[in-house]
C-alpha cells in the first residue's frame, strides 16, 4: 500500500537482524473503538476520528461505520516461496474493522486459507487471534495477539514483524505498529528478542538486503521493487538495500540499483537493459519525477514502447521516496512514448492503488 512515500532509514530492526545473523481501524467520522477487547486489558483513551482523504500518500480510506456490503480490496503481505514478504492485493468481505480483519486474514489456517496465491502462505503462526486493535491520536496502532502468536521459528521473526507492519500501514492515519501480547506490552518478541518497544514502521524496511554491509553509518536505505515468478505468475518483492550515502541523488541511486539489479542468490530478476542510463539528473516538482533516460530503456520492446515491468518498478521503487507521487519517463528528451499494450504514455504514472493485481 502505499504506498507512502517517506525517508527509509534502518532503526533497531535491522541492528537486531544484524546481530541476531541473521482496528478497529473504523470510519472517518467516529472515533475509534476497540474490537474484542480481552477481558481485564486496559487500552489508551480513545483517538480523534480517522481522517479519510483517500490521495493522501496514496493510503487507503478507512470505511464509515455502516452495514457491510460487499468486498474491498485489502494489501496483505504474504509469505512468497522464496520466503521473501511480499504484498498480495486479495478481494476480503467489507466490514467495519479493516485493520483487526486484515490480521486474521494473516493466520495460517485462517480466513486466508482458500483465497491464498499458489506459492504462498501466511505468516502468523496457527490459532492465533486477534484479542484488540485500537489506533492511538500519534498513528500508532497496537496490536493484541493471543498467546498463540509465539509460536513461531526465530528465522521468521522478522517475518512476522515485516508483514504485521506493512500490512497495517496500508491504512490512512497509520504511521506506526505497536504488539500486544494477551493484553501485555512487549520489549522484545518472544522467540528471537528483536526489540519492539519503541514500535514498527516502514522506515524498518522489508526484505532486509545489507549486500554484506553492516555500515549504517555512510549508507542509507531505500527499498526497490523487484520480479519474481511463481508458475505463470509474476509480481513484484520490494527489497529494503543499503545504498552508499555518498551518493548526491537519491532518485538517480535507486534508478542504478533498478539497473544494476538485484543479487545473484536472491532468486529476483530485473527486467531492466543493462545499458541503461539517465541523460539527465532526475528533475523534481511539486511531487513529480522527471527521468529522461536513453533509448536502452526500451530494452527488447518495438518501437517506443517501455516494458511494463520496467515502469513499474520504476513507479513502485520511487514513490517510496519522500515526496514522490508521480514518475514521468522521458526518452532523449521526448516524452512521446508507449506502453507495453500500445497506450499513449504522455502524462506522469502514480503509484497504483493496490500492488500486484496487474497492470496500472
Amino acid at each position: 500500500m502505499s504506498k507512502k512515500a517517506k525517508t527509509i532509514v534502518f532503526s533497531t530492526i535491522l541492528s537486531s537482524s544484524v546481530l541476531l545473523s541473521g482496528c478497529g481501524l473504523f470510519g472517518g467520522d467516529k472515533a475509534v473503538e476497540e474490537i474484542d477487547p480481552p477481558k481485564d486489558v486496559s487500552y489508551v483513551e480513545d483517538a480523534e476520528a480517522l481522517e479519510t482523504a483517500g490521495d493522501k500518500e496514496n493510503k487507503k480510506d478507512m470505511p464509515k461505520e455502516e452495514a457491510a456490503v460487499g468486498s474491498v480490496k485489502t494489501e496483505l503481505y504474504l509469505i512468497d516461496k522464496n520466503g521473501y514478504v511480499v504484498p498480495q492485493t486479495l478481494e476480503l468481505p467489507k466490514t467495519e474493522g479493516v485493520a483487526a480483519q486484515a490480521l486474521e486474514y494473516l493466520v495460517d489456517g485462517g480466513p486466508i486459507t482458500n483465497m491464498l496465491p499458489n506459492g504462498f502462505k501466511a505468516v502468523l503462526p496457527a490459532d492465533t487471534k486477534i484479542l484488540g486493535v485500537k489506533l492511538e491520536k500519534d498513528g500508532t496502532i497496537i496490536a493484541d495477539f493471543s498467546p498463540e502468536f509465539s509460536n513461531y521459528k526465530a528465522e521468521d521473526e522478522l517475518k512476522i514483524l515485516q508483514s504485521i507492519t506493512w500490512t497495517l500501514t496500508q491504512f490512512d492515519n497509520v504511521e506506526r505498529v505497536k504488539i500486544r501480547i494477551n493484553g501485555y506490552d512487549k520489549e522484545v518478541m518472544p522467540v528471537n528478542n528483536t526489540p519492539i518497544s519503541e514500535g514498527l514502521s516502514r522506515a524498518d524496511g522489508i526484505n532486509l538486503d545489507s549486500n554484506g554491509s553492516v555500515d549504517i553509518t555512510n549508507t542509507k536505505a531505500a527499498t526497490l521493487y523487484y520480479l519474481a515468478q511463481s508458475g505463470d505468475n509474476t509480481y513484484y518483492v520490494p527489497v529494503t538495500k543499503r545504498i552508499s550515502a555518498n551518493e548526491k541523488d537519491p532518485f538517480a541511486a535507486v534508478v542504478h540499483e533498478l539497473v544494476e539489479g538485484p543479487s545473484v542468490k536472491s532468486g529476483l530478476v530485473s527486467d531492466f537493459n543493462a545499458d541503461v542510463e539517465l541523460l539527465d539528473d532526475p528533475k523534481y516538482e511539486n511531487g513529480t519525477l522527471t527521468l529522461n533516460f536513453n533509448e536502452s530503456i526500451f530494452g527488447n520492446m518495438e518501437g517506443s514502447k517501455i516494458s511494463d515491468h520496467v515502469l513499474q518498478s520504476l513507479v513502485l521503487s520511487l514513490t517510496e521516496q519522500p515526496g514522490v507521487e508521480s514518475v514521468a519517463v522521458q526518452v532523449n528528451g521526448e516524452s512521446k512514448l508507449m506502453k507495453e499494450d500500445g497506450k499513449k504514455l504522455t502524462e506522469p504514472v502514480v503509484r497504483p492503488a493496490d500492488v500486484n493485481t496487474g497492470s496500472f
